[in-house]
């Protein structure tokens, strides 16, 4: 199993979980998050006391998958999250050790 995680503008977010959702993709999370990416407008801008600088309010976008879907999903981060911008946000790709449900017939002793 892989995570995939992606720093995008906020005004991407509806689109990219359309589109994952569409492509069959289901264990998604996203954050809001301060970070350095350019920003599109000063609106999405605000200087930060905590970090003395400018920042911008992005969305962290978390998906699981398995290995062979990592490709797909990563072009549609890179498709639908493309702002009209070089640099529009990043995408990580990392592996997952172990994967344990939830719930199930039997909580452990």
């Amino acid at each position: 199993m892989k995570q995939i995680k992606a720093f995008v503008h906020r005004n991407r977010v509806s689109d990219l979980i359309h589109t994952l959702e569409a492509s069959g993709f289901q264990r998604l999370s996203f954050f809001d998050v301060k970070g350095l990416l350019r920003a599109l407008s000063a609106r999405e801008q605000e200087y930060s006391v905590e970090f003395g600088d400018q920042v911008v309010n992005e969305v962290q976008m978390e998906l699981f998958c398995e290995g062979e879907d990592v490709d797909r999903a990563v072009e549609i981060f890179r498709r639908i999250g493309w702002t009209g911008r070089a640099d529009a946000g990043w995408v990580y790709v990392s592996d997952v050790e172990q994967v344990i449900v939830i719930g199930g017939d039997k909580p452990p002793a």
